[in-house]
């Protein structure tokens, strides 16, 4: 570790990652579960990949996104929870310096882009269901690539004024997060420094993340809702709301577990730990489920690559 008598951040060399809380015979069982469900996430984010990359008939804006919000799931589970597995057995519990700034910046990257893909996702099944006829132009190549790039790039922008902050201030004291991976908030109580500029920072690309986000997708279900409720046959009004029951799910999940994890009391961290469990493991794993349990055109691909197989043996 670094020099504990310190009182500038640069000669910080390590954090200790305190982990979640339990009595040590009970470490074994929270490492199974840790890999259970990582594995879980794995198998059912790469798989959802490999459908849409595969199959023809999913090369569509819809399954555009999805593939890549398949890749962000299993991307921010994978910066967190193989390092989180290996200190819940481990006596050291430390991450040095350069990697809990890498952990932050990649976390905050994938998990503000993810909010922003969510947003594109309820625009193109608004121009689905609201301009039917224009769909294919609109919803072009270019654009979906545009509003992927553009969801990285806000991602990239906000990761490096987050990490910016928050390693500019000075550790003179503990060097002990109490969390299992390097969030802002509990680095924030080991620091010395004030913290009002982090807090502001912090205030601000919430507001500036979550509120053009959210407001896309009510309004996209808004005029989706008005257009399905003018449609005639419940037969037709039954098709346009599968198409989006997978999309609302997925972002029901999202932000129900986000703000689980930020509106948990700051003075229950270990409930706050919990919380965050769900967001990078819960939430992963659920999301590949539900639009191949909810998804028709999911499901038939996924039974013809088993279709195939079984050929083969």
């Amino acid at each position: 570790m670094g020099d504990k008598g310190g009182d500038n951040h640069s000669e910080v060399t390590d954090f200790i990652l305190v982990g979640i809380r339990i009595r040590p015979e009970l470490h074994s069982l929270l490492f199974l579960l840790f890999l259970i469900i990582y594995g879980m996430v794995l198998l059912g984010n790469l798989s959802m990949i490999g459908i849409i990359v595969t199959d023809p008939r999913l090369n569509t804006p819809m399954y555009f996104f999805l593939g890549n919000l398949s890749i962000i799931d299993l991307s921010y589970s994978t910066i967190i929870v193989p390092k989180a597995m290996v200190n819940i057995l481990s006596q050291k519990k430390t991450i040095s310096f350069v990697g809990c700034v890498a952990q932050l910046f990649l976390y905050a990257l994938f998990m503000v882009t993810e909010a922003f893909v969510l947003a594109a996702m309820a625009y193109d099944r608004f121009i689905a269901i609201c301009n039917p006829l224009l769909y294919t132009v609109r919803m072009s190549r270019s654009l979906c690539i545009q509003l992927v790039a553009g969801s990285y790039l806000c991602g990239w922008v906000s990761s490096i004024l987050q990490i910016s902050v928050t390693f500019s201030m000075s550790f003179c004291a503990s060097r002990v997060i109490d969390h299992f991976y390097c969030d802002s908030n509990p680095i924030e109580k080991i620091s010395c420094s004030n913290v009002f500029m982090n807090k502001m920072v912090s205030l601000s690309l919430a507001i500036l993340i979550i509120l053009p986000t959210i407001v896309v997708i009510v309004v996209s279900y808004m005029y989706i809702v008005s257009t399905v409720l003018k449609i005639r046959s419940s037969e037709g009004r039954k098709k346009a709301f599968s198409t989006c029951s997978s999309h609302l799910g997925v972002v029901s999940l999202l932000y129900g577990t986000v703000s689980f994890v930020y509106l948990t009391p700051p003075n229950n961290p270990e409930l706050r730990k919990v919380a965050s469990v769900c967001y990078i493991l819960l939430t992963p794993m659920l999301n590949p489920l539900i639009y191949s349990l909810r998804n028709k055109d999911v499901k038939d691909a996924m039974k013809k690559v088993i279709w195939k197989k079984k050929v083969l043996l």
